[in-house]
């Protein structure tokens, strides 16, 4: 069930993190809302989540699918371009994740 409130978390966090542009600086109410509820669930999802696993792991796992979430929703919806660099960089970090998941089983 852990792993269920962390996906939650990660799919809450980039809820928020794409609607960050759509604030405009937070000038615009609902956009801004929507950013504030999203990022309230994702830390509350995530305190639910590092009950049963690592913070480490947990926070590892979080930013690595949630930095390839973002990068992806970017460059589908939001205009910004992709580049090699950029899918490396994120494909190190997945690596990251899973590195340090196997090594969190020990």
């Amino acid at each position: 069930m852990a792993y269920v409130f962390l996906l939650a978390a990660i799919t809450a966090e980039v809820i928020g993190t794409s609607l960050l542009k759509a604030t405009d600086g937070f000038t615009r109410l609902w956009p801004t809302l929507g950013l504030a509820v999203a990022y309230l669930s994702a830390f509350g999802l995530l305190s639910l989540a590092v009950k049963d696993i690592p913070v480490g792991v947990a926070y590892a796992v979080w930013s690595g699918l949630g930095t390839a979430a973002i990068m992806a929703i970017g460059a589908a919806f939001l205009g910004e371009p992709l580049s090699v660099a950029k899918v490396v960089g994120a494909g190190l970090v997945i690596a990251g994740v899973v590195v340090l998941n196997l090594g969190g089983a020990h």
